[in-house]
């Protein structure tokens, strides 16, 4: 297996092709302050005034200006069998990805992004103006506020269990033609997930802090 393009000890924030309000990239950066693009998020970047540790994708959405700011760090993977998400994420090695511009404005855009996302065991949270999205990693373990959104929306057929939401799932397996788990919610401070490979939970964008600390184990400073 080849070493991969980024290895750091740090969290770090990768911005994809999609529109990113200034808002959500600034929230993301308080993660992972160091950059990586996928391909057309090389565009956002130049656009923010970021220099990115590394760009990385087929190269077909980056325009010449990004090209030209970030050539002594572009990284071009020519084949087409995977999207540009799959791409950066199998050549960084960090402690956590915070993706934006990976959900939202296009709906086949943000399940391709899901079906990247559970090929890979690591902390990696998608964060959009509505949503944040990531998949459980065998268990987790959530303090939120009582009454939050929680959708458990499998993306295979994971055998769920959960405690602590609205309407508990007990060992039961999901998936997308028989039973999904949308619009549950917190019924407690403390929300535990359990779940075999493949299932994704969807929360609102206010939960990063939370999301982020059940799954890196550390508490993000406000």
């Amino acid at each position: 297996m080849n070493s991969p393009i980024v290895s750091s000890p740090k969290p770090i924030t990768l911005i994809g092709g999609a529109q990113v309000a200034h808002s959500l990239l600034t929230e993301a950066l308080k993660y992972g302050a160091d950059v990586v693009c996928a391909d057309g998020g090389a565009d956002t970047a130049l656009r923010a005034g970021l220099n990115p540790v590394a760009v990385i994708g087929d190269m077909d959405s980056v325009s010449g200006a990004a090209k030209d700011a970030y050539r002594d760090v572009l990284h071009e993977i020519a084949e087409q069998d995977s999207t540009d998400f799959d791409k950066a994420l199998r050549n960084i090695d960090a402690p956590l990805i915070v993706g934006v511009g990976f959900l939202g404005q296009r709906l086949d855009h943000a399940m391709a992004a899901l079906h990247v996302l559970q090929k890979y065991d690591r902390p990696v949270v998608l964060l959009g103006e509505d949503d944040l999205a990531f998949v459980v990693p065998g268990q987790i373990t959530m303090t939120v506020p009582v009454g939050l959104r929680i959708s458990l929306m499998p993306l295979a057929a994971p055998v769920v269990t959960t405690q602590g939401l609205r309407w508990e799932v007990t060992e039961a397996t999901m998936s997308m033609r028989d039973f999904i788990g949308s619009s549950n919610e917190a019924a407690a401070q403390v929300v535990t997930i359990k779940a075999t490979p493949g299932l994704a939970v969807i929360m609102p964008p206010e939960a990063l802090r939370a999301v982020v600390a059940a799954l890196t184990g550390v508490v993000p400073a406000q």
